[in-house]
């Protein structure tokens, strides 16, 4: 099918993808400390560590890795850390040792923490010393030497006074680190100091090599480790600054970082992307306490924010947000999920800015398709496909539909993973001949070539042989001035197969389901109008704000 997309394309930003700029991460980041120097590369809690001192850092993390650890290129190290100045250090210490990332959510609970370091074959790990009893309830189960575990504490980068009134403050006043025994295990300023006198040997990796096993995040299954290679996530990069770069500028740009640096996302849109570009990442360690994030933005001429829905939609409802000064704010990039038109709608009011909305997987690094930067965005839909990716819309039979015609997105470019780690009939049943990989999103394509997510093929809601989509029934939900957030359902019925059943969480506590009905009637057909309606105070979320509708469908079961 034609690429129609093409003339949309923001200004200067190449049809076809140039030679690659760097071979493997190492050398990306090389890079970058060489160019960037003294500029400020990460900050968080007050401290800012410039690409000099990251470099420093994560040079003595590799070499204690690789001497005192043993560790060989291929082998596997599990980062289990939010985001802090010692996420930056450990993750490319990780990288310039030519060992394989795996990134860990730190709040996993010890049965998720069990199967993904069993999965992998990790052989060694970094963990936030909160977490650290998870981890010694299970360790002799994982293969991971109890000598091979590295302790992080909030404090452990900040200057030495400040970093021990954190560090005490956390155990002893807000009694955050339960009680745990691993003897053996290393402390990071030991770790670093150690390292510092000895030399980084060369990595040794090529761009078909694993740099990560980035692991799904199991909303829909057992978590299956995506095997993203160097060459993955290095073209990534360069999709992603070619992209931006008619907005932004090498050396000037400040970027908020509140999706945790373990998510795909942010790793490869905020981490590398904006290491190539020499920016300063604004790394934000606990986004949910909202008083304290809106307190550091205050601190930040910040260029560009990236986030999620329901960030968007929390921040823009409170007063100390639309207060701030948002003069030097350029950009703001939603993904990971859908972008509500209500939330779009309140974020270019608050903000005055853009918020473009993209699209991606953990399988393709992520970002496969993203709205044009300079003003030719269209709400509601997730842009076009980025320079060296196709994108194709097929049915059940594996067949292109119309343009106009829902069908199951797949995704074919040089981002898409090598395939699901230790899993070769998983990966052949989402992969299609010609290197497609087939997403499990159902989208349509306009004549222009703008991609639409309709939602999961999971999630579809089937009402007496017809088609609801929840994204479409949430959407209408929150466009209610009394609707804070909502997730959209389907339930057994035993007339029509299944019927829509709705969460609400109220932003007005008089709503009433009466007035509610009306709404949804006055906005929808028929069999897509809810059936059901229950109000929450909360909605289960991921890590990163991601509604988890599966734990709603289980719980109305």
């Amino acid at each position: 099918m034609e690429k129609s997309w093409f003339r949309f394309y923001p200004k200067g930003v190449p049809t076809e993808l140039p030679p690659s700029p760097y071979p493997t991460l190492p050398d990306l980041l090389g890079n970058a400390f060489e160019r960037y120097g003294d500029l400020r590369a990460f900050t968080s809690m007050g401290k800012t560590f410039s690409f000099k001192e990251i470099d420093k850092a994560s040079a003595a993390f590799g070499a204690y890795l690789q001497h005192k650890l043993g560790l060989v290129p291929g082998d596997r190290v599990a980062v289990q850390i939010p985001n802090l100045l010692s996420s930056p250090i450990a993750l490319f210490g990780i990288l310039r040792a030519g060992l394989i990332v795996v990134n860990t959510n730190p709040l996993y609970t010890p049965r998720e923490m069990e199967h993904q370091f069993k999965d992998s074959g990790a052989k060694a790990i970094i963990i936030l010393e909160n977490f650290a009893a998870n981890l010694q309830s299970i360790i002799g189960n994982t293969g991971i030497p109890p000598e091979n575990v590295i302790l992080v504490r909030i404090g452990d980068c900040l200057p030495t006074l400040k970093g021990a009134i954190v560090n005490f403050v956390v155990k002893n006043i807000k009694k955050m680190v339960p009680a745990y025994h691993l003897p053996r295990a290393k402390r990071l300023p030991q770790v670093l100091s150690e390292g510092a006198a000895l030399t980084l040997k060369p990595h040794g990796r090529k761009p078909e090599d694993l740099a990560f096993l980035q692991y799904t995040g199991g909303t829909t299954g057992i978590s299956k480790g995506a095997m993203l290679t160097h060459r993955n996530v290095v073209v990534n990069m360069q999709q992603i600054c070619l992209w931006m770069g008619p907005l932004l500028k090498p050396r000037e740009e400040i970027i908020v970082t509140a999706l945790p640096l373990y998510h795909i996302f942010s790793l490869t849109v905020n981490c590398f992307a904006f290491m190539d570009f020499g920016a300063e990442n604004v790394l934000i360690t606990n986004p949910r306490d909202f008083p304290a994030f809106v307190k550091e933005l205050k601190k930040h001429k910040f260029t560009v924010f990236s986030g999620v829905n329901t960030l968007f939609n929390a921040l823009c409802n409170r007063e100390d947000f639309r207060a701030l000064n948002f003069k030097s704010l350029k950009l703001s990039v939603a993904g990971a999920m859908a972008l509500q038109r209500a939330v779009h709608d309140k974020w270019v009011k608050t903000t005055g800015t853009p918020v473009v909305e993209g699209y991606g997987l953990t399988e393709t690094s992520p970002v496969a398709c993203v709205n044009p930067v300079d003003g030719g965005a269209r709400v509601g839909t997730i842009g076009i496909p980025v320079t060296g990716t196709d994108v194709k819309l097929v049915d059940d039979a594996g067949n292109e539909v119309p343009i106009g015609t829902a069908g199951e997105i797949c995704i074919k470019g040089p981002q898409v993973m090598a395939g699901y780690w230790q899993r070769k009939e998983e990966t052949d049943q989402i992969m299609l001949p010609g290197g497609w990989f087939k997403t499990g999103d159902v989208g349509e394509r306009d004549a222009d070539g703008f991609f639409k997510i309709v939602d999961r093929k999971k999630d579809m809601i089937i009402v007496s042989g017809f088609k609801v989509y929840p994204n479409e029934v949430e959407d209408v939900a929150v466009m209610h001035p009394k609707v804070f957030e909502a997730a959209a359902v389907g339930i057994h019925d035993d007339n029509s197969g299944e019927v829509v059943k709705v969460f609400i969480v109220k932003k007005d506590e008089s709503l009433t389901i009466e007035e509610l009905m009306a709404h949804f009637k006055a906005n929808l057909t028929n069999y897509k109008v809810p059936k059901a309606i229950e109000y929450r105070k909360e909605l289960p979320k991921t890590n990163v704000g991601k509604v988890v509708r599966r734990l709603l469908r289980d719980e109305a079961k």
